[in-house]
């Protein structure tokens, strides 16, 4: 990579060395935070992977790279770019690494898994599992850690009912993918990656026949049809699969806030019919994961923010810092339970908008709309700092959260 000068024939900016730290609660990084400060568009190197990268900040830019196709993630997969994660083995068919056009041929066999539509179909089932897992907490009367009864179970339920992963199987399949996400070392992720690309592998091919609607029984006709291989149909589901963990985390958060913030907790059951805006900036809020996502590869020369990015230099992009931009949410560090409007981001932009935002946002409702109604007198069970957080992991929340009622 060149030294090359700024626009304004300033030097570039230094690169600083990002090795994201243990946080507890909600506390919004201090190297990000320090980096937004710094300007919109900073150099960074990441614990991983080689050289250094771009880092976008502000809203308008992050939108912009997002969306412009003269930033690739296709290419990112040729090289050992500066990254967060100790494991980097792209598969073919996944969407996180799909330029267009493949990314919509990729999207579209499973597209109807997740539509409106079929979210409202999923409701009534989402709400009886959900309502089964509640009756055993009451039942067993408090306290209780929700996140071992609740929130890890019913994302693992939802998601594997979704996909179409039998419930003998759902125990190993949240265990790979727990260990996925998670910054343990390239050894234990390999294996768990090993382990549950080969399950799904298995889970297609046994379906290619299928009449069901479960997302596995629509890959494998999908590679019957030939309109997907079958090498693409696996890369597409793992990170399906895997999403389920980042509702059980940004629940966890959103709830954590409830209980320690009496007026959100107040404001949340006082207006139950306004309970979406609330939400909405929760998920704006909230640092739901670690350091940054997947970079992409600037195929020309671009000029962003006063700099030109050359060809070939690799940029990530901070949704938690376009979500603080002051310049979009003004107090940007403020819960505002009224921001109007709020264009958060925090479900991606662009063609990479995530594909399951509107199943995250059933269960999220669910969750919070059913844990408040059915214990009115919900609130921890120990002091605040004594709830424990997880560590060593891309997606942050409580570890553990201790309530009674």
């Amino acid at each position: 990579m060149t030294e090359e000068t700024t626009l304004t024939g300033q030097a570039p900016p230094p690169v600083r060395d990002w090795s994201t730290p243990d946080l507890d609660g909600t506390e919004f990084d201090p190297v990000l935070a320090g980096l937004m400060r710094e300007g919109p568009l900073t150099r960074i190197r990441l614990p991983f992977g080689e050289g250094w990268a771009w880092l976008a900040t502000r809203h308008d830019d992050v939108k912009l790279i997002t969306n412009d196709p003269r930033f690739s993630r296709t290419e990112v997969t040729h090289r050992q770019v500066t990254r967060m994660a100790p494991n980097f083995a792209p598969r073919p068919g996944s969407l996180a690494w799909a330029d267009q056009p493949d990314h919509n041929r990729l999207r579209k066999p499973v597209a109807g898994a997740f539509t409106v539509s079929a979210m409202k179909r999923l409701r009534p089932r989402a709400q009886a599992l959900l309502d089964a897992l509640v009756d055993g907490v009451v039942q067993d009367g408090p306290p209780a850690d929700l996140v071992e009864r609740v929130l890890e179970p019913f994302p693992l339920c939802v998601v594997s009912e979704v996909m179409g992963v039998p419930a003998a199987d759902r125990g190993q399949v949240h265990a790979w993918t727990r260990e996925i996400i998670s910054t343990n070392g390239v050894e234990a992720a390999g294996r768990a990656k090993d382990g549950l690309y080969g399950w799904i592998t298995q889970a297609v091919r046994a379906r290619a026949a299928s009449p069901a609607e479960d997302v596995y029984s629509m890959l494998g006709t999908a590679v019957a049809r030939g309109e997907i291989r079958e090498e693409e149909a696996v890369g597409l589901a793992g990170p399906l699969q895997i999403g389920g963990e980042a509702v059980t985390h940004n629940c966890g958060q959103m709830l954590y806030l409830l209980l320690t913030r009496p007026e959100l907790m107040e404001r949340m059951r006082a207006r139950p019919e306004a309970r979406g805006p609330v939400l909405d900036e929760l998920f704006r809020w909230i640092p739901h994961r670690s350091s940054v996502g997947l970079a992409r590869i600037a195929l020309e020369d671009v000029e962003i923010a006063g700099h030109r990015i050359a060809a070939g230099e690799p940029v990530y992009v901070s949704y938690l810092a376009a979500n603080r931009d002051p310049a979009v949410f003004p107090d940007p560090d403020r819960i505002d339970p009224d921001r109007d409007p709020n264009p958060h981001v925090a479900f991606g932009n662009g063609p990479h908008f995530c594909t399951g935002t509107v199943l995250a946002r059933l269960q999220t409702e669910l969750l919070i709309d059913t844990l408040l109604d059915r214990l009115p007198g919900l609130r921890l069970a120990v002091p605040p700092e004594q709830v424990l957080w997880r560590h060593r992991t891309m997606i942050r929340g409580p570890r553990t959260l201790p309530v009674t009622w």
